[in-house]
């Protein structure tokens, strides 16, 4: 089986078990707070190719005038956000990036421009060669990354000179080995973090 195919099956049945999920998810975030249900964020893809990101919104509609970093316990996530993030729901909404051809569900997580300008130029290659996932062995070793920042004294220079190269060398591994079996493993160890919340 193709990963694209993969790809296809996985985000088609996804999306089918999820709906009325999705939509009570949909209800309690209008609820919570004004503002649109979709977070849409542009996102660098496959050959440095923007695209705009789904993602269940768990912030103020202004969130993103303070900075592109989530750090800590954010006074700009919503109390429906901090539980959705906290069990990382708020990426379910990529399976419909997925469906698009846009994402992948195992892949480099894609950056936002302003960090990407950052890639050497080595890694920047290999790591924009694939196209970006869901999840992968980067954002599982950094999924406690918010807590890494607020205790960091400047947190977006930790995020330049710490996290990220350490999450773009995971990538670029990924990236090179990458096929359906590190995707089924990648896949197994997300939703057992999923799971256990």
């Amino acid at each position: 089986m193709g990963k694209r195919l993969f790809d296809l099956l996985g985000a088609g049945m996804g999306l089918l078990l999820l709906a009325v999920p999705g939509l009570l998810v949909a209800l309690v975030i209008r609820l919570d707070s004004p503002g649109p249900v979709f977070f849409r964020q542009e996102r660098v893809g496959r050959g440095g190719r923007p695209f705009r990101i789904h993602k269940f919104r768990t912030m103020r509609v202004d969130a993103e005038r303070a900075g592109q970093l989530t750090v800590g316990a954010d006074a700009r996530i919503t109390r429906v956000g901090a539980w959705l993030r906290a069990r990382r729901l708020d990426e379910l909404p990529q399976l419909i990036d997925v469906l698009q051809g846009t994402m992948s569900l195992v892949g480099p997580r894609p950056e936002v421009p302003r960090y990407v300008a950052h890639y050497p130029a080595a890694l920047r290659e290999v790591v924009l060669s694939v196209r970006p996932g869901i999840t992968d062995p980067a954002s599982l070793q950094f999924r406690h990354e918010a807590e890494q920042l607020a205790a960091a004294a400047d947190p977006e220079r930790e995020y330049i000179e710490v996290i990220l190269p350490a999450k773009l060398a995971a990538a670029a591994a990924y990236a090179r080995d990458a096929s359906l079996w590190t995707d089924l493993a990648v896949v197994a160890r997300s939703l057992k973090v999923l799971l256990r919340g």
